[in-house]
């Protein structure tokens, strides 16, 4: 039986209310829309966005251009756009509290977890500050006497950076302290269900003294704002984080005029578990990689693929380990697992497993909605008998949702992990070094965790093979996205050519 916890009424809550950011200053759209965000916890509306248009998005894309071409952004030193960013973190820290709280009422995320994913957004800001000043490009004197060349690294431009609900502060920080340390400019369109703390990030970056166009921020819908965000010629680069349609949606939009495209999609991760792993910690792990952030998240654990001969007892430890899942109020400080973030999707991730059930798989543990009279929410849920086959062992489901699927051979479990379309993560669990190598060798995944799931660092790289993505971000390299290399070939002294003597 899954712990509940009721959510409260939210008596005294005041509705925020957000403008957008525009040329350094907030202003109203075009058009007087606005986008009313209903928590999914409480099913209240507790923000209120300004709703861009269009024309809102081109007069971003205009600030951003001018604030690259004229402004003094681009032409700082390394030193003076770190100090910024390292201002903007401490900020970032100081308004935490605040940060956290919009996230977790506007997607239904445990308030202890954002808490947890705002600090690791300070960390990048930090990170990505110091990188800033490592920013270089390479020389070369090994090409002749009469020859010296330079290889620089410039800023791209103007980017378009769009992120998704689920992690509303963590990926606007895994992207926009990069494009900035590197010297661009940028539009961002944070999604139309979890604006505020975006919006939030806004302020801070003002007082920390970035200047007016560098940074510009407006909510609105894909079609109303992402679009033109996307397909802009004065745009020279877009980042994108969100499902694998629309990421195919996005790169069409940007072949029009070639932009550079960074895309963070789907995934559904395998985690490979052999009989002499450490069981305790690995059931550990499955349910939290299964059920963090309720399953609504891109690296989600969502695929076990268990040895035949433990198979039926881990599965058994995973579900009495999955009925002590606190399930309820975000913003109760105990909670493990909030809200789905709209009754559409609620509607969709029940369809899966209604779906896996009628292809023959076994409803374990869960399965069902839970009322608290008030928003949404799902129990954690495991699927055994699922066979490679079935859409819920490859599509993602975006929910609390665990497949259980067997192998005999490594083999066997090499090719089940890679018989999908995604490549984002994996895990491995076994106590000896040469089957987690192997495991970690032969997986087509972007990160292969090794007796663990789901740790990160600012340091390394994130990012897919396959329909999971294109490029990388965090890691050494992040800042270098965002550049283009030019070639200074310089000769010394008098040049000899066809006409001219030797």
């Amino acid at each position: 039986m899954t712990v509940l916890v009721k959510p409260q009424k939210l008596d005294d809550l005041k509705v925020r209310e957000f403008r957008m950011l525009i040329d350094g200053k907030w202003v109203e759209g075009v058009e007087t829309g606005t986008i009313e965000r209903i928590a999914p916890s409480h099913g209240v509306t507790v923000s209120r966005y300004a709703a861009g248009t269009k024309d809102d998005a081109n007069r971003a894309i205009a600030a951003a251009r001018n604030a690259f071409d004229n402004g003094p952004w681009p032409r700082m030193t390394a030193s003076e756009r770190s100090g910024i960013l390292l201002k903007a973190a401490d900020l970032i820290s100081a308004r935490a509290d605040e940060l956290a709280h919009l996230d977790a009422i506007e997607a239904g995320k445990p308030i202890t977890q954002v808490r947890g994913e705002i600090a690791g957004a300070v960390d990048i800001w930090r990170y990505a500050a110091a990188l800033a000043r490592d920013l270089h490009g390479e020389s070369y004197n090994t090409l002749g006497e009469g020859t010296m060349g330079v290889v620089l690294r410039e800023a791209i431009g103007v980017v378009s950076i769009i992120t998704p609900w689920n992690f509303p502060f963590l990926i606007v920080s895994q992207k926009l302290p990069f494009a900035l340390a590197a010297g661009c400019t940028a539009v961002v369109k944070p999604s139309e269900l979890t604006s505020g703390s975006t919006l939030v990030l806004g302020e801070i970056l003002i007082e920390a003294g970035v200047p007016a166009g560098v940074v510009n921020i407006l909510a609105g819908t894909g079609a109303d704002v992402g679009a033109p965000m996307t397909s802009h010629p004065d745009v020279d680069m877009i980042s994108f984080t969100g499902s694998t349609q629309i990421g195919r949606l996005t790169m069409a939009n940007a072949a029009q005029t070639l932009k550079k495209v960074s895309l963070e999609l789907g995934g559904k991760n395998p985690q490979i578990v052999f009989p002499d792993a450490n069981l305790e910690e690995f059931v550990d792990a499955a349910v939290f990689g299964a059920y963090f952030n309720a399953g609504e998240c891109c690296n989600a654990g969502s695929r076990l693929i268990l040895h035949r001969d433990i198979a039926s007892d881990v599965t058994a430890r995973i579900a009495a380990l999955s009925e002590k899942v606190k399930v309820g109020d975000p913003l109760d400080p105990t909670t493990q697992v909030g809200a789905i973030i709209t009754p559409q999707h609620l509607k969709k991730i029940q369809g899966y497993v209604s779906g896996a059930a009628q292809d023959g798989a076994t409803v374990a543990h869960g399965g069902s909605q839970i009322d608290f009279g008030m928003g949404q929410f799902m129990t954690p849920t495991i699927l055994s008998g699922v066979k490679p086959e079935m859409a819920v062992a490859r599509e993602e489901v975006f929910g609390p949702v665990l497949s259980v699927l067997t192998f005999e051979t490594t083999e066997e479990a090499i090719r089940i992990a890679n018989s999908i379309d995604y490549g984002l993560s994996a895990g491995v669990w076994s106590s000896d070094f040469d089957t987690c190598m192997t495991i970690g060798r032969k997986v087509r995944a972007g990160t292969v965790w090794m007796n663990t799931f789901m740790d990160g660092a600012s340091e390394l790289p994130f990012g897919g093979y396959q329909q999971s993505g294109l490029g990388r971000e965090l890691g050494r390299h992040a800042v270098e996205d965002y550049t283009e290399t030019k070639t200074l070939n310089m000769h010394i002294g008098r040049r000899t050519g066809w006409w001219m003597p030797r």
